[in-house]
């Protein structure tokens, strides 16, 4: 599946948070299969909205949904705050 381009904040916290390479790895593995085991997506609660979740690493998480047949980036953020 594949992911829409992220906008210019997305990019920064990226950058910011030295999570370019990494996110790059993710969405790699994503386009490639969605569920790949390392990415843990998940559907979040409540289920009904249809957001979905994967990994980056074990700090950081996308938050997305899919529109169009294509996962739609809403946020990329720190897991435990």
């Amino acid at each position: 599946m594949k992911i829409k381009p992220l906008n210019k904040k997305q990019e920064k916290y990226l950058v910011k948070h030295s999570l370019k390479e990494k996110f790059n790895k993710a969405v790699e593995l994503f386009e490639e299969d969605y569920r790949y085991p390392s990415l843990h997506v998940e559907i979040l609660e409540p289920k009904h909205l249809k957001i979905y979740s994967f990994r980056i690493d074990l700090k950081y998480r996308v938050i997305f949904i899919i529109a169009d047949g294509e996962a739609e980036i809403i946020s990329i953020t720190n897991h435990y705050s």
